[in-house]
């Protein structure tokens, strides 16, 4: 008697590297995880650039971007156009076969560095106690209370202690980090605590330093809200890309309503769609050639044509002469011949 066990979609599955999980779920974008794992279920098979962004309707600039981060953070390596991972062999001091080609054509690699495990989260006793210990633990629950307009649960004081006394931040920033957290609608522990990791990452750890990390995302934010209105697009969270490129444009290149819609017009006739990268490379353009309004583009535009139908009125030109000239030779030449 035969025995078949069907786990449905577990029937075929590949394998996710640990660390993706531990180390970059909370800062890698959307775009980076889907290239690792187009990446990682086609391992084994050659593939170029193209097939990812065909695969998953993204720019090839953004495929380039994504395998730049996952280089960048030891999770791949590229030698002579293959992929490997960038990991350590395993304890038994045996090499670790490689998704991306056969084991004999391993690098020799480093031990991968261990990351230390994140911190756990305070049980409710040592809160207590903590509570009890420290005036500045107890007023910064109050005011938590206070920001957050509810009763802090269990889970969100000991988060709040967790970012105290692990993350680094004194109690004035957590302070500032939540108004800014209640200003743009999300009072939840969960984003303030991945803020407040982002926060003790940078070094965002005084008074001071968050007062002008607050100044930078509030401009950012603008500009993001100046590029939503000028494209026409309901109002939403960014992604990297745009929360990267908005103050770009609109802060430091200066560009007005008016040009980023035209800019967007030209990416939506250029590409078929919204590209963001498309859609800098025309604006950085325009930024390089100093053209900072609508006229100005078209005129660029017109000149460009222009420049364009010289080109090829002058290549039609030199055919057409090339041409007259073999003609008027061979008929020259003919002309002399005469029979033997």
């Amino acid at each position: 008697m035969s025995y078949t066990i069907n786990l449905g979609a577990w029937n075929s599955v590949f394998a996710v590297p640990c660390s993706v999980v531990d180390n970059d779920l909370k800062l890698a974008g959307s775009v980076q995880l889907k290239v690792l794992l187009w990446v990682l279920r086609h391992a084994g098979e050659p593939f170029e650039t193209q097939d990812i962004a065909d695969a998953l309707g993204i720019d090839r600039a953004d495929v380039g971007d994504a395998m730049t981060y996952w280089r960048e953070n030891g999770l791949i390596s590229e030698k002579g156009g293959a992929l490997s991972p960038a990991c350590a062999e395993p304890e038994n001091g045996a090499k670790a076969a490689s998704p991306f080609r056969p084991a004999e054509a391993q690098p020799e690699q480093q031990p991968e560095r261990r990351l230390l495990s994140r911190p756990q989260k305070p049980d409710s006793e040592f809160v207590a106690k903590r509570i009890a210990e420290s005036k500045e633990i107890e007023c910064l629950m109050q005011s938590a209370q206070q920001i957050l307009g509810r009763l802090l649960s269990g889970g969100d004081a000991a988060t709040l202690l967790l970012i105290h006394d692990n993350y680094g931040l004194p109690s004035d920033v957590i302070v500032m980090l939540m108004q800014y957290a209640a200003s743009i609608g999300k009072p939840n522990m969960r984003y303030i605590e991945k803020a407040a990791l982002n926060w003790a990452d940078n070094g965002v750890d005084t008074h001071e330093k968050a007062e002008e990390h607050l100044r930078l995302l509030t401009e950012n934010q603008k500009a993001w809200r100046t590029v939503e209105n000028a494209i026409g697009i309901a109002h939403r969270t960014p992604s990297r890309r745009e929360e990267e490129f908005a103050p770009v444009w609109v802060n430091d290149w200066k560009f007005s309503m008016p040009m980023i819609r035209e800019a967007y017009d030209r990416t939506i006739d250029g590409a078929g769609k919204y590209q963001t990268a498309y859609m800098n490379r025309i604006l950085e353009r325009w930024h390089k050639n100093g053209i900072s309004t609508p006229k100005q583009a078209a005129d660029e535009d017109a000149e460009r044509v222009a420049h364009r139908s010289a080109k090829i009125a002058d290549a039609k030109a030199e055919k057409e002469k090339k041409l007259t000239f073999d003609i008027d030779e061979y008929e020259r030449t003919s002309i002399n011949d005469t029979k033997e």
